[in-house]
C-alpha cells in the first residue's frame, strides 16, 4: 500500500502526475508526526529502479511547488524525498512481481493463520494477488518449531 491513511492517498493523488510528468514512480507516501513537526515522506524511482540525490532534490522542488500551491497540508511539515533503498517496501504488486524469489518480511494489516508477520521467499503474485505461497512456508515453519520436543537438561 503507496499510502497508509485517507491524507496520504489524497496527497498521492495530488502528487502522483507530478511525479509521473518528471519520469519518477512513487513508492510510498507517508506524512508522520502530530500536529507539529511533521513529516511528508516520499520514496520515488525511476522506471530502472534507480533514484540518484540529483534526482530526488529535482522531484522535491517539483512537489514542493505543487504543494505550495494547493496547500493540502494543514500547518508546517518537513518534505523529505528519498529512494526507497536497500530494505525497500513493497508497495505494488509489480515489487512483488519483480523480487519473486528474494527473502522478504511482509507484515499484514489483519491476521492470517494466526499472525500478522512473515519472513520467506517470495513467491511471486497470481492475477492481482500476491501468492500465498510465502504466508504458507512461515505458517509451516512456525508450526514445525512449536512441534519440535523441548530440550530437557538433567539436573
Amino acid at each position: 500500500m503507496r499510502g497508509k491513511t485517507a491524507e496520504d492517498l489524497r496527497l498521492l493523488e495530488l502528487i502522483d502526475p507530478v511525479a509521473e510528468g518528471q519520469g519518477y514512480s512513487i513508492v510510498r507516501l507517508r506524512l508522520m508526526g502530530g500536529d507539529r513537526a511533521r513529516r511528508l515522506q516520499i520514496m520515488a524511482e525511476r522506471p530502472d529502479g534507480s533514484m540518484p540525490v540529483e534526482d530526488c532534490a529535482r522531484l522535491a522542488r517539483a512537489v514542493s511547488q505543487v504543494l505550495d500551491d494547493a496547500d493540502p497540508i494543514r500547518g508546517e511539515y518537513m518534505l523529505e524525498v528519498s529512494s526507497p533503498g536497500v530494505d525497500r517496501p513493497l508497495t505494488r504488486l509489480a515489487d512483488f512481481e519483480t523480487y519473486e524469489g528474494f527473502q522478504a518480511k511482509l507484515e499484514l494489516d489483519r491476521v492470517a493463520e494466526g499472525r500478522k508477520r512473515f519472513k520467506g521467499e517470495l513467491a511471486g503474485v497470481e492475477g492481482d494477488l500476491v501468492d500465498e505461497a510465502l504466508l504458507k512456508r512461515g505458517a509451516e515453519a512456525r508450526a514445525a518449531r512449536l512441534a519440535e520436543p523441548e530440550l530437557k537438561t538433567k539436573d
